[in-house]
């Protein structure tokens, strides 16, 4: 005989939505439950992660009490009519009620109510699908790796004149991961950066690295205030962008105009490292080479050298706090879409990092005002 699947009641659903809204995990949440993280997982999805709003009877509907009214007052002999005089209802209201509720003879308030209540849910009609030019312009943007809040951005800027071409990002992201929608294609989640197919609470975290130790290291906290506020273009912020086979890139951007240049390493050893980005800093303006500030990593230990050699300032963030170098944490966040987990990037050439990193520099950022990093450098050196 076949085990009969479980499914969870209306209480189990309402706590794993609660409990995914304050940031847990599916295994946290299918332990607390007792359950698979499948079946947890399955829940979420099938409202793309966005907790669903509590349902509410519309105050025009029939309420069980009204119902309860119809049953016995069919059950007395009561006309329709009359039973909707008393009631403050029309009679048409009631001769539907009824209708479609198993007739006079088979009418019963408690299944009535229920069949109600089934009948009203109703997906909201999404203001995608009943806009084709402001679908296509969404698709198409998603295809060159726009973020949905850069396209929600830049359409007031782009249709000016069109009020109907207005959606926030929100609704884009509801239109991706709710397939029920049918409205955008699922292969354009492979377009969003993080490649998630599910929205995650923003209280959801993972803990950070412990990193080494690099000798005669000048802290972050030295830094001085114009690289802080971002009003001087020049002060950097890098990394290592880590892919399979032990091999990785290194990363630049620079904090005032979000600008961003990928650097190909041989190795992680600092000899490598500081070489790569000797070659790459030289052909920078030396206007633009006023700062750096790495993470505690030990391919950096020979910095000194480094700093001699381009004329940086080198400061480094303090232990756990990778968080001091935003800017650049969020930057290999969005060159994960490029370069995903188990991708060898020790394979690619300098021309095809520099391809990666131009399509990047050309994307607009919200934090710009929608401008382009790159349009954004450009005013500086003109």
């Amino acid at each position: 005989m076949a085990r009969r699947r479980q499914g969870f009641s209306a209480d189990q659903k309402a706590e794993i939505w609660r409990q995914w809204k304050t940031g847990q995990s599916l295994s946290d949440i299918s332990r607390a439950l007792g359950r698979v993280p499948g079946t947890v997982h399955n829940v979420l999805s099938s409202n793309g992660g966005f907790v669903p709003p509590a349902r509410r009877r519309s105050r025009l509907a029939l309420t069980v009490v009204e119902r309860e009214e119809i049953s016995r007052g069919l059950a007395s002999g009561l006309s329709l009519r009359q039973i909707a005089r008393t009631l403050r209802r029309s009679p048409s209201t009631l001769t539907r009620e009824v209708a479609r509720n198993g007739g006079a003879s088979g009418y019963r308030a408690a299944p009535a109510d229920d069949s109600a209540w089934k009948r009203a849910r109703r997906p909201k009609p999404c203001r995608l699908a009943g806009n084709s030019k402001l679908r296509q312009f969404v698709a198409k943007k998603l295809q060159e790796d726009w973020s949905p809040a850069q396209i929600a951005g830049a359409l007031p800027r782009v249709f000016p004149e069109e009020p109907l071409m207005r959606i926030s990002h929100e609704t884009i992201y509801k239109s991706l991961f709710i397939q029920a929608r049918g409205v955008l294609k699922r292969e354009l989640v492979k377009h969003l950066r993080s490649r998630r197919t599910m929205r995650r609470s923003k209280l959801a975290t993972t803990a950070g690295q412990r990193r080494g130790q690099i000798k005669d290291a000048v802290s972050i906290r030295e830094r001085p205030a114009e690289a802080e506020d971002r009003a001087v273009p020049g002060h950097w912020e890098g990394d290592l962008l880590a892919g399979a086979n032990n091999s990785h890139i290194a990363t630049l951007v620079e904090r005032h105009s979000r600008f961003t240049m990928l650097v190909k390493v041989a190795g992680k050893d600092s000899a490598n490292v500081v070489r790569a980005l000797t070659v790459a800093a030289r052909k920078l303006p030396r206007t633009l080479r006023r700062s750096l500030t790495w993470d505690r990593g030990t391919e950096l230990a020979k910095h000194r050298e480094l700093a001699m050699a381009t004329d940086f300032s080198i400061y480094f963030c303090e232990p756990r706090k990778p968080w001091q170098r935003g800017t650049n944490e969020n930057t290999n966040r969005l060159l994960r879409q490029y370069f995903p987990d188990g991708t060898d990037v020790s394979t690619l050439s300098q021309r095809e990092l520099d391809a990666v990193a131009l399509r990047l520099n050309q994307r607009p950022r919200k934090t710009l005002g929608f401008e382009t990093p790159a349009a954004k450098l450009h005013q500086v050196l003109r």
